[in-house]
């Protein structure tokens, strides 16, 4: 059973070379890791007993579902493992997938636990990154069994999943109307319960997520939010990304206007200090930013 090891990346050259010094320890060796550049230069990567290719994406943006769907093409194994450029394997992850894979035909998600800043200063240190690492509030955590079923398409999430390549390709991938930030996991995850692809959570197939200063809701992709929203409610029916929308209302950055998301303003640094992940934080919280803004529309109708 062969396995190509999926990712993406623009800059966090230093984050993308951890995760190649881990995919280099694991238990199971993967037969390649296919990386799609979505940046004018390659990478210069650590050895490796493994052979790696790199996809030249182009410079012209952040297209991730087209750089997932290019990886995923240009890969060579029957398994395929996508994983984030800031997402460290542990040295089990290919192991723990590929144990699942050859006997469910299924979208599989392992676990995921963030990391604080500067966590990875001294190396990578998988004891001491199990006890510093924390769940996301927001996620759920890995089932009692060794696969669990999510039941909920809006689950999905594309920083650490695994599937059979024949059924990735068959879904036809990501939908590359999708450009820029939000909304192709969800409708991902959409086509493949559609289709009767189950999707599971894995207990094990863990990566431990680098540190870095991020936003949440994210206020600094508010347009493409917007757009893919709304490529979303035309596919679909409604809209997703529901609760970013609802915290950008708040917030008085958008409104909905005759069925369509308006942005009435830019962006302002307090909206980024709001948003903005704190260094003594692992992750950045959309519920906790919501929980703030819901507290204050009272006293703002009230003024």
């Amino acid at each position: 059973m062969t396995v190509s090891i999926c990712t993406l990346a623009h800059g966090r050259a230093a984050h993308l070379a951890n995760v190649v010094r881990a995919l280099d320890m694991q238990t199971t060796v993967p037969d390649e890791l296919v990386i799609a550049v979505m940046q004018a230069d390659a990478y210069d990567l650590p050895e490796t007993r493994f052979p790696i290719r790199q996809i030249m994406i182009g410079a012209d943006g952040i297209p991730l579902a087209a750089a997932r769907n290019a990886a995923a093409r240009a890969a060579q194994g029957e398994q395929l493992i996508f994983l984030d450029v800031d997402c460290i394997p542990a040295p089990s992850l290919v192991a723990d997938y590929l144990a699942q894979l050859g006997a469910v035909d299924a979208v599989l998600m392992g676990e995921v636990l963030y990391l604080p800043s500067g966590a990875t200063a001294e190396g990578l240190d998988f004891a001491r990154f199990a006890a510093l690492g924390v769940k996301h509030s927001e996620r759920a955590g890995p089932p009692i069994e060794a696969l669990g079923d999510c039941t909920d398409y809006r689950c999905f999430w594309s920083l650490n999943f695994a599937m059979r390549r024949a059924t990735f390709l068959a879904l036809g991938g990501f939908d590359e109307r999708y450009v820029g930030y939000g909304g192709e996991d969800t409708d991902f995850g959409r086509v493949a319960m559609t289709a009767g692809i189950p999707i599971h959570w894995v207990r094990g197939a863990r990566v431990y997520h680098q540190y870095h200063p991020h936003h949440m809701p994210p206020v600094h992709h508010v347009d493409s939010v917007i757009a893919n929203a709304a490529r979303f409610r035309d596919k679909w029916g409604h809209f997703t990304m529901e609760h970013w929308l609802k915290a950008f209302t708040l917030m008085g950055l958008i409104t909905l206007r005759e069925g369509e998301h308006v942005r009435l303003r830019t962006v302002s640094e307090e909206d980024l200090a709001l948003t903005r992940q704190q260094v003594d934080q692992p992750y950045a919280s959309t519920s906790v930013v919501l929980a703030q803004l819901e507290a204050r529309a009272p006293a703002i109708a009230a003024a």
